[in-house]
């Protein structure tokens, strides 16, 4: 895992580094044994008799199956800095791009190292939809698997913390701030960044990410979930921007870092030259 920024406050009481993050998840065939009470269910069919559970007990509503039942296979990030702007405020200063471990780890090391980053340098995070779903399966996962993360609970106070909804501070939620949580509809990130013009999926959706892992194709998930994480980043750009949090001159100089970036890791990572070649092609 990239090694965090600082971790701390700014003189605006504001968390120093800032984690952008996504997760991807796929059926858990242990827990749905255990749950379907067959222990002869194949890991090939775990998802199918999970959705086939959840579509009966919500009447046909939702075959989604619930957070517990999701296995973590891959946490991607970009890692922020925040610092003192030219201008005044402060401008998000990126230093990189990546996947928490390597496509050979297996849940339980994935979570010790999200958790571990969140206890050593409590950042502010990101995510889109993540109070709704990312947070809740990281969570319940790491309780499965027996983890601990006090620091989760005892960062910040009764009104700014980790779980705290309508304050910002240690987690903004994109999906929930641009809803005016929920009392607008709530769009997916790929409708957001349509609206925005900015990249949104190149190719690969949430729902292939099953039949990907069941293909051994762990690389290929964890290139997906960085091209969600660069489209995350530049949403959470544009609200920064919008709620003056970040200045004009800082919120150009972000892009133009992001830019940079992707530009520089696009020989070695195919996927982020992609995500900037689609960015150059909308802005034609």
């Amino acid at each position: 895992m990239l090694r965090p920024a600082e971790g701390g406050v700014n003189s605006g009481g504001h968390q120093r580094s800032i984690c952008v993050f996504d997760i991807e998840t796929v059926p858990d065939p242990e827990a749905a044994r255990r749950l379907l009470r067959d222990e002869s269910l194949e890991t090939h069919a775990a998802g199918e008799a999970l959705r086939g559970y959840f579509a009966e007990i919500t009447g046909g509503r939702n075959d989604f199956p619930r957070q517990p039942f999701h296995r973590v296979v891959a946490i991607s990030y970009a890692w922020l800095r925040r610092e003192p702007a030219e201008e005044g405020g402060w401008e998000p200063v990126l230093l990189g791009i990546g996947s928490i471990g390597t496509p050979e780890d297996d849940e339980r090391a994935l979570l010790e190292a999200f958790f571990g980053a969140i206890a050593e340098r409590r950042p502010q995070l990101v995510t889109y939809n993540g109070r709704g779903f990312d947070l809740p399966v990281l969570k319940l996962r790491a309780m499965a698997h027996r983890l601990s993360c006090p620091e989760w609970f005892t960062t910040g106070d009764r009104w700014q913390n980790y779980d705290a909804r309508y304050d910002s501070r240690y987690h903004l939620d994109l999906a929930e701030v641009l809803s005016d949580f929920g009392a607008a509809a709530r769009c997916r990130l790929d409708e957001i960044a349509a609206a925005f013009g900015v990249p949104g999926k190149l190719g690969v959706e949430g729902g292939d990410v099953e039949k990907m892992f069941l293909n051994g194709e762990i690389e290929a998930i964890r290139a997906y979930c960085e091209t969600d994480v660069c489209t995350t980043l530049l949403v959470a750009l544009r609200w920064w921007r919008f709620t003056g949090e970040v200045g004009e001159g800082a919120y150009q100089r972000a892009e133009a870092g992001l830019r940079n970036y992707l530009a520089q890791e696009a020989e070695t990572q195919p996927h982020l030259g992609a995500f900037l070649a689609r960015w150059e092609e909308l802005e034609r």
